[in-house]
């Protein structure tokens, strides 16, 4: 058996969606560009070694995605709007956070605010005395990008309950001088979209996902906001300032060690 046909038997995922999963790389990395040709049923049956059926239904799965485009008796290109949707960065700092997220207005699913209590981990603060739960998707160019399920402590929410129904609820917080912080951590997970994900983020079930689970701890240790966001893969990146905004500075080799090199005594002639 192939490498390639032990790959395919160790995921339960259907076998055209991992093979379009690929074909959806190729064009998200740039090696397929907007307008070009790509191969054909048989040659990407010979590439993935499986049936023509299961190509044929990679390639729908990617035409129905807006990704492709079929032009009769010249073949299948890759089309305009596979390059048009800009990644979002995740931030990795509270300042960046904020900032990507000012001007977002999410679209509420729901509101909850007679919410359950949220799990929390050990190093996750102390429940709030209740919760309001936000479910909200968010758009780039008319594009559903992310599904956010937030639950806000229901004495932050009470400080400006129109803030928070209007706007990404982190920018509401950042805003309210009532709320110190003691801890905002965040935690990113690969994961697969399930069927509800796949329906609101308009991925085929089981496609790939980044998940984000945020946590604020006030400066009473109470957990005031646990947020999971999940977002579609090909619509973010993740870019990390390695130097934390400081100048490049240059590695020095290390010093090397002096030796003393002595000179042999010459004998001199009497």
């Amino acid at each position: 058996m192939s490498k390639l046909l032990r790959a395919y038997d160790r995921s339960r995922v259907p076998l055209y969606i991992q093979v379009a999963s690929v074909l959806r790389t190729r064009i998200q990395s740039g090696q397929w560009g907007a307008g070009d040709k790509i191969s054909t049923l048989e040659e990407l049956e010979r590439e993935f070694q499986v049936a023509r059926v299961t190509v044929r239904q990679a390639v729908d799965l990617l035409r129905e995605e807006g990704l492709l485009q079929a032009r009769q008796g010249l073949g299948t290109f890759v089309s305009k709007k596979a390059h048009d949707r800009h990644a979002v960065k995740l931030a990795t700092n509270w300042k960046s956070l904020i900032e990507s997220l000012k001007g977002n207005v999410p679209r509420r699913l729901s509101i909850d605010e007679q919410a359950a209590t949220p799990m929390l981990g050990a190093d996750d603060g102390t429940a709030a005395d209740g919760y309001v739960k936000l479910q909200s998707v968010q758009y780039r160019n008319d594009d559903p990008y992310s599904v956010a399920n937030i639950f806000l402590a229901r004495e932050v929410f009470a400080l400006d309950p129109a803030h928070f129904r209007e706007r990404a609820a982190l920018v509401a917080i950042d805003d309210l001088s009532e709320v110190t912080l003691r801890d905002a951590h965040q935690t990113l997970t690969i994961g697969s979209a399930d069927p509800d994900i796949a329906d609101l983020l308009k991925i085929p079930l089981g496609a790939p996902t980044v998940e984000a689970h945020c946590v604020l701890i006030d400066d009473r240790g109470i957990t005031i906001y646990v947020g999971d966001i999940i977002y579609r893969s090909d619509a973010i990146k993740l870019q990390i300032d390695l130097l934390d905004g400081r100048p490049a500075t240059k590695v020095r080799a290390p010093a090397q060690p002096k030796v003393a090199v002595r000179q042999p005594k010459v004998a001199r002639a009497k």
